[in-house]
């Protein structure tokens, strides 16, 4: 007979494109991966891997066997969270945010998620749109909460929540506090998030809408460092309003009135459908009930235990 760990190999070789990615994905190591594979074709007697050719493709054989595999393993995954409380799933949730929800409300999302699954092991992924979006293609992630930038059918889309941004300055950095057109405000170095940002992606697409083109720009992939530019007098950005009201009141920075004003960011909640579960989706519930960018860290009590914060090229 076959297991579902045999099962979980051919699976993953075949959706990886190797032994050695199965091998990270499984959390172990290659020559158990192909022990595991060796056995399976033994129960069946047939070979599962064409072994003349250098990469991991399946035999004839080999494509129907991992249909009848993905089938089992997603009533297995389906029949343990249906019949599981809450209080005893153990697994790892890998999500993946841009940094403005790094910055806001991901710690009350962690604390949510911790008394709602309290055996869960949260790894939160910190980096750009973009990056998160290949992470999630390749099946390294469970879910991505990003701008609404990619028209991608093999993502199932949850609307999430809006953002506010205004363009900021230093204060006395322009020349009147006027309503500026969009042409006028073209002429002062424009601080943009860049083109692996959700946030910039989205930008860029409506700058083009107003057949505006900045005369200088720099583009900064870190929002964090985008904001300490802004507040230097290094030029004016769209940044998220309500977040950083504290730093307008203070003085350090002063909202910039333009016309049009600039449009709300969407967030989304993106997973691959096929391989959705009713673990991911109470996630995104809570996901849907914690969005909230009005301020920074939000959160009533200290989080403990959030697991590895992995921070790639931070923003969104």
């Amino acid at each position: 007979m076959f297991s579902f760990k045999q099962l979980e190999a051919l699976y993953w070789i075949a959706t990886l494109g190797g032994f050695a990615a199965a091998a990270r994905k499984l959390n172990t190591t290659q020559s158990a991966v192909s022990k595991r594979i060796k056995e399976l074709e033994s129960s069946f007697d047939t070979a599962l891997f064409d072994r003349d050719l250098r990469q991991a493709r399946l035999t004839e054989k080999g494509e129907e066997l991992l249909m009848v595999a993905k089938r089992l393993l997603e009533q297995r995954d389906a029949a343990v969270e249906q019949f599981s409380k809450p209080e005893v799933v153990e697994r790892r949730l890998r999500i993946g945010v841009t940094e403005l929800t790094a910055m806001t409300w991901l710690p009350r999302l962690v604390k949510q998620v911790r008394e709602h699954y309290p055996k869960v092991v949260i790894e939160p992924d910190v980096d750009l749109s973009v990056s998160l979006r290949d992470k999630l293609l390749a099946d390294e992630i469970d879910a991505i909460i990003v701008p609404d930038a990619f028209a991608e059918s093999r993502f199932s889309v949850l609307p999430m929540g809006k953002v506010k941004s205004v363009w900021m300055a230093k204060p006395g950095l322009l020349p009147d506090t006027r309503v500026l057109r969009m042409h006028e405000l073209a002429q002062y170095t424009i601080l943009t998030q860049g083109d692996k940002s959700g946030t910039g992606i989205i930008y860029d697409r409506w700058f083009k809408s107003q057949v505006v083109s900045p005369s200088n720009s720099i583009s900064c992939s870190s929002l964090v460092a985008l904001i300490g530019l802004t507040v230097s007098g290094m030029g004016v950005s769209y940044l998220p309003h309500l977040c950083l009201r504290s730093l307008v009141e203070r003085g350090a920075l002063e909202v910039v009135e333009t016309t049009p004003a600039l449009p709300e960011i969407p967030y989304v909640a993106l997973y691959r459908g096929e391989r959705k579960s009713n673990f991911i989706s109470s996630i995104l519930m809570l996901a849907q009930e914690c969005c909230e960018f009005s301020d920074l860290f939000q959160i009533e009590d200290e989080v403990a235990g959030i697991g590895q914060v992995h921070a790639g090229a931070s923003p969104f």
